[in-house]
């Protein structure tokens, strides 16, 4: 009779496949992405939506979250116990590699705030995959929001991280932020991860950058994360002075508190 069982060196193949099945990790910088996506258009509606026609609301800044995780929880915790901050801002670099499951872990952690929150990108962000990525979680790098009568104008500004790939900053934004601008905006705020002047950003147009966010009604002030300090500095445009805030690494465990109304705004760095 026939012998109808495999030779042995076909089960030993057979065995090396499967274990090695089971030993397979993803690779750290595949842009596969679980969870919820498109995170800040979803927030942004919820924020408009929320504080529609509201003159008065508090909007709280956290910046350069990468590796700190702990500290990060416990500024979602401390921002929770407060109950009266309508929303959040991240001002970049979430990641420190721009590997995919940093991302997602600080995903998680922001997921826990009862508030919404929006995210703008930061150089480490960019590194490997990170711009995929962080398209996939959280949108387009470049965009705007309302709340009142003020638009927030939330920008790209790594432009180290892109070789003249990508226009950083990207003017025709800017310009079509301007131009579709109703008449309801009387103020406007720059968010960045990094500020005119600094290693990343492109100081060839520095000036005109500048010159430009100063075209957009009623600017009120700058915030930037990324050198990891807090600063309160001045820009100086036309002859007019105008803040610029500076948010530190949550490892100082300090948030940056804005309180708006009809009058203005107040400032405060906060620490928990």
């Amino acid at each position: 009779m026939e012998n109808k069982s495999l030779p042995i060196t076909v089960l030993l193949l057979f065995s090396l496949i499967a274990i090695s099945c089971d030993m397979i990790e993803v690779h750290p910088y595949d842009t596969k992405v679980t969870g919820e996506k498109n995170l800040n258009a979803k927030n942004i509606m919820r924020i408009e939506g929320m504080l529609k026609g509201r003159e008065s609301f508090k909007f709280a800044v956290i910046s350069d979250t990468q590796r700190w995780y702990d500290e990060t929880e416990d500024a979602v915790r401390a921002i929770n116990a407060r109950n009266d901050v309508d929303f959040l801002i991240h001002a970049g670099d979430q990641a420190d590699f721009g590997l995919t499951d940093e991302f997602i872990w600080m995903k998680n952690i922001l997921g826990r705030l009862d508030i919404p929150f929006v995210s703008i990108i930061g150089n480490h962000d960019c590194l490997g995959t990170g711009k995929d990525v962080f398209r996939e979680i959280y949108g387009e790098t470049n965009f705007g929001f309302t709340v009142g009568d003020m638009r927030f104008i939330c920008m790209n500004t790594n432009a180290l991280e892109y070789d003249y790939s990508e226009p950083v900053p990207d003017f025709d934004f800017m310009h079509r932020e301007l131009e579709l601008l109703p008449d309801t905006i009387c103020r406007s705020v720059f968010l960045m991860h990094a500020a005119p002047g600094s290693d990343v950003f492109n100081n060839n147009v520095k000036k005109v950058f500048e010159y430009y966010t100063t075209l957009f009604p009623g600017l009120q002030f700058y915030i930037y994360g990324h050198t990891h300090a807090l600063t309160v500095d001045e820009i100086v445009s036309d002859g007019v002075r105008y803040h610029c805030y500076q948010c530190p690494n949550i490892k100082k465990r300090t948030y940056l508190l804005f309180t708006v109304d009809e009058n203005g705004y107040e400032y405060e760095a906060v620490e928990f």
